[in-house]
């Protein structure tokens, strides 16, 4: 067993925990492949079509993987140190009250714009009439920010205290969705309006409760707001419009079916 006394097994700690940092970048790497995967293609897909080879091979890899991080998580003598959020009962607890947090601040946002929007005019209804509902669109309420930004929510100095230093920064955002309001800092065009709403359907679809507790539960596994299937979703049918905003589909039908199948 090597020691930090030992001026070899230190030079050896160095270049253990270099090759750690970049397994972890590695690991991450492939989480985010499973994840993209995942956004397509249900369990039961993959279990009737994939190829078994290949199958085969990736649970053996992550069965390994999985085997040989628990045996290290269980040597550590601070496991919480080690633990993803909801590991135990308190710390379920810690979860249960982020997610309470952000749907109250997400419901107050929209409390707070909601006078000063306005419907989509004319021609942006018309644009979005072939890919989401009649009364989605109808509550639709549109806020294009002066001269301001939104600030980050008053909880994120706790947050980034706990560790979760990957927040996402509402003043860079190009959208923001709040139930039915949507807002826009800068430009607003038909592929940004498209996302924003893409997030209206979403809540509406998933009431803001369920909403708001499969985005905190996914932020915290990924922490990464970009690799949260809410979000990697809306990104995808936001591509899927740009190729060819003249194909029309139901993006509410696509989160019902989503949901049903798990993929949030």
């Amino acid at each position: 067993m090597i020691s930090w006394s030992n001026r070899d097994d230190r030079v050896a700690i160095v270049q253990m925990n270099a090759e750690l940092r970049q397994a972890q970048l590695e690991l991450l790497s492939a989480e985010c492949a499973t994840d993209r995967l995942r956004l397509r293609f249900s369990p039961e897909d993959i279990a009737c079509f994939g190829e078994r080879e290949v199958l085969r091979k990736a649970v053996a890899s992550a069965t390994a993987l999985k085997d040989y991080y628990s045996s290290i998580a269980r040597q550590v003598s601070d496991p919480n140190s080690v633990e993803s959020p909801g590991a135990s009962s308190w710390q379920e607890e810690k979860v249960a009250a982020a997610i309470d947090r952000v749907r109250q601040y997400l419901h107050d946002q929209r409390k707070q714009y909601r006078p000063q929007g306005v419907p989509l005019g004319a021609d942006q209804h018309r644009t979005m009439k072939p890919f989401f509902s009649p009364t989605l669109l109808a509550g639709i309420r549109i806020v294009k920010l002066r001269n301001h930004r939104i600030p980050n929510p008053p909880f994120y100095a706790e947050a980034k205290a706990l560790g979760l230093t990957n927040l996402p920064e509402l003043a860079h955002m190009a959208s923001l969705t709040f139930e039915d309001v949507v807002i826009f800092p800068g430009e607003i065009t038909d592929r940004r309006l498209f996302h924003a709403l893409v997030h209206a359907a979403q809540s509406a679809v998933l009431r803001l409760e369920g909403y708001t507790e499969l985005f905190v539960r996914s932020f915290l596994r990924t922490r990464s707001h970009i690799s949260v299937p809410l979000e990697m979703h809306a990104f995808s049918l936001e591509s899927k419009f740009a190729e060819n905003p003249h194909a029309p589909f139901s993006v509410e039908e696509m989160v019902k079916l989503w949901t049903k199948q798990g993929r949030y």
